[in-house]
């Protein structure tokens, strides 16, 4: 026995609510629950909602609503009626919310509820189908409903859905103006081609709508008389809808007629005070509602254009390289703000990568941006190194600054690097700007320490620093801005974390190559928005709390990416990292690179010890030398059985030596930690200078690292 039967025998049917399409389907047993003929049935929403009480609907919005929010159950009552309101049955609906592109669909059961005995405690008070009560409940709900429209087509499908008991239009039509002529916008109730000779008028035709319009004044013509009357010129188009009433309202915002309202019903209406009244509320209603959309819309259309226009598009070929790039605008205001990217051909043919952020989400942050951009494109198509680049760039908005003393000064960061694609050398300065990502051939992903200035348009004789990095071959270098980072309230720690999940787990093996880029650039602006929710509340809800902008670059010969290797070698892990005698800060970094590098590493006390090598190798390089340390760390082998060779080299031609510090010294203990720590280690001289290095095996059991404070 089907379970349709089944539930057909106990009185109980199957429906099906899509808010998507708007439609609902009926089984047969919930049809004739409904009112409707005992056969499956599938009908518009605006019909399904004509059949249940308006107030009762109303209360059972909210059911709905905490239902999908909280993903639970849906129980309510509901009073079916016929066309003329009156209740003919009780029926118990449970459904579930189920998710539908972005939306949701409801599924579940209707059966009725046995009226109980009068006399009895659970006698319910008979329904007077009082009309007020009806209409302030349908008004409620078509007020809500509009409010949330935020687009021409939502008001539009809104109104197409508006209906209520006894008072259920056959057919709507929105018309609006366009200099001497009437358009539909938007109509509902009529068969395809029918409403073509009304799609485009002259606002002098004798036509009830272009009266309205004209006069601003209502036209109700409760029958067809009425309408051969009156307008005769136009009757013969309109008779074959085959209505009996009509009403047609002007749409007033501000004082100002912005287009017309028909409503046309196929059963007689007389047009009562409370009915004409109900007709004008809502055509107010319907009249804010498309003022409040066409704003949003050209509010929206001069953002996109802005951001369009300021926007460049990457370079698809470059030699030896993938580029992919996303700007995503902050979900406030006009939806503009000063977060840039470009990609600038050179003399030498090399390519300049600029990523930056203007100080604000603003209109003047927009302008600033583009300006700045203009400047940063000029200054390198001159010929100039990124460092002399940033210096023009951060004098060029300093002088905006002192120009305009009635605004408040901006300051932006910025990004530059300058790309060899034969060679992947990359030469970056950096203005204030979060430091570039790299994702090694492996797929771990290194944060690469960068020098750097203030950014720019604080301090006009600012210098800005270089830093030269190796993109080897299948290696991607990521640059955002800081709304990647730290949207959602992340801090820079946080949000690296974050994107370093998304960068590490994404396969880029099978879409090898920009395609492959492409599906990462998405992943990384999900990751932090999630999926956009304009309506509902909970982790959905969409978080575009800044501006994002971010650049991919592949270095292509041997995968952007990856993935199932098979029996091929395991890549090579390698990191590169320069600390200067005047930045002995950057030990942090260097001890944050390993550590990052080593990610994986099983054993947590060969981390350690790595670290704590390290630390004292480059810290040695800075007090008993006049160079900077070149630290080298390189990690080879399969997955548990792979080996760390590090290295730190510099100019000095002085060799340490292996010594028995005393209890009270203050140095000397470097060797000694290494001899204690290190599986192999050594001490190598070279043309110029020498370097120090030391190796880790994964598996093999090593002494934990001492309990020492890290040098710096």
């Amino acid at each position: 026995m089907r379970t349709e039967d089944v539930l057909a025998a106990v009185a109980t049917g199957l429906w099906r609510w899509n808010n998507v399409t708007g439609l609902v389907t009926f089984d047969a047993e919930a049809a004739r629950l409904m009112g409707l003929p005992a056969e499956p049935v599938e009908v518009a929403e605006s019909a399904a909602r004509a059949r249940f009480h308006p107030v009762d609907w109303v209360e059972v919005q909210g059911i709905v609503s905490l239902a999908v929010a909280e993903g639970t159950l849906a129980e309510a009552r509901l009073r079916v009626v016929d066309h003329e309101g009156r209740v003919l049955r009780t029926v118990r609906s449970r459904t579930k919310p189920v998710a539908v592109d972005g939306s949701y669909e409801l599924v579940g059961t209707l059966a009725e509820v046995p009226e109980p005995q009068p006399g009895t405690s659970a006698a319910r008070a008979p329904v007077t189908g009082d009309w007020r009560r009806n209409r302030e409940a349908f008004l409620l709900d078509a007020g809500r409903a509009l409010a949330e429209a935020r687009s021409t087509a939502e008001v539009l499908r809104v109104a197409a859905g508006l209906s209520m008991p006894g008072f259920e239009p056959a057919g709507l039509a929105v018309f609006g103006i366009d200099g001497d002529r009437i358009r539909v916008i938007g109509h509902h109730g009529h068969r395809q081609g029918e409403e073509e000779p009304f799609l485009d008028m002259p606002l002098a035709t004798d036509y009830p709508a272009a009266e309205v319009i004209r006069t601003g004044r209502a036209i109700y013509l409760p029958e067809p008389d009425e309408y051969r009357r009156r307008f005769p010129t136009t009757w013969p188009l309109a008779e074959k809808f085959d209505r009996r009433s009509w009403a047609f309202l002007p749409l007033i915002n501000a004082g100002r007629t912005i287009g017309a309202w028909m409503a046309g019903f196929s059963i007689p209406v007389t047009f009562s005070p409370d009915e004409r009244s109900v007709l004008t509320t809502v055509a107010r209603m319907l009249a804010q509602a498309l003022s409040r959309a066409s704003v949003h819309e050209s509010e929206r259309e001069l953002t996109d254009g802005l951001q369009r226009s300021m926007m460049p598009t990457v370079q698809p070929d470059i030699p030896g390289m993938a580029v992919a790039a996303r700007y995503v605008p902050t979900g406030g205001g006009l939806e503009v703000g000063g977060d840039w990217y470009d990609m600038i051909t050179l003399p030498s043919g090399k390519i300049a990568l600029v990523i930056g952020d203007v100080q604000g989400h603003d209109v003047r942050a927009a302008g600033l941006m583009g300006q700045l951009r203009i400047a940063l494109r000029a200054y390198a198509s001159e010929g100039h190194h990124p460092d002399a680049v940033l210096s023009r760039a951060s004098r060029f908005l300093a002088g905006i600054n002192d120009l305009d003393q009635t605004a408040d000064p901006r300051f932006a960061t910025c990004l530059y690097i300058e790309v060899d694609p034969g060679t992947g050398l990359l030469d970056i300065a950096r203005a204030g700007h979060p430091d570039p990502a790299i994702r090694l051939v492996d797929g771990t992903m290194l944060v690469r320490a960068t020098a750097g200035g203030l950014p720019l348009g604080i301090d006009p004789d600012t210098d800005y620093p270089t830093t030269r990095i190796v993109l080897e071959p299948g290696e991607t270098m990521m640059v955002c801005t800081d709304g990647l980072i730290e949207t959602g309230g992340h801090d820079l720690e946080t949000g690296w974390n974050r994107l370093r999940s998304i960068i590490e787990g994404h396969d880029l093996w099978e879409a090898e190559g920009s395609g492959g880029l492409e599906t990462l650039a998405d992943a990384l602006v999900q990751a932090v928005h999630g999926p956009s929710s304009h309506h509902t509340t909970g982790p959905l809800v969409d978080r575009r709390e800044d501006d994002i902008a971010v650049l991919l670059l592949c270095r292509e010969g041997g995968s952007c990416g990856v993935g199932s290797y098979g029996q091929t070698p395991a890549p090579v892990r390698r990191t590169v990292l320069t600390v200067a005698q005047a930045e002995p800060e950057r030990i942090a970094a260097a001890r944050q690179q390993l550590r990052d590098l080593m990610h994986d590493w099983a054993d947590e006390d060969q981390v350690d010890s790595a670290v704590l090598m390290v630390s004292e190798m480059v810290t040695n390089v800075l007090v008993h030398t006049d160079g900077d340390a070149l630290l080298v760390a390189e990690i080879t082998g399969e997955h548990a059985r792979r080996r760390i060779h590090v290295e730190v080299a510099d100019a000095s031609d002085d060799m340490p030596h292996l010594r028995q510090p005393g209890e009270m010294a203050s140095s000397g203990r470097g060797l000694v930690l290494m001899e204690l720590l290190a599986e192999t280690w050594g001490v190598d001289p070279r043309g110029e200078g020498k370097s120090i290095w030391f190796e880790l095996y994964e598996g093999s059991s090593a002494p934990a690292a001492p309990s020492v404070e890290p040098a710096a």
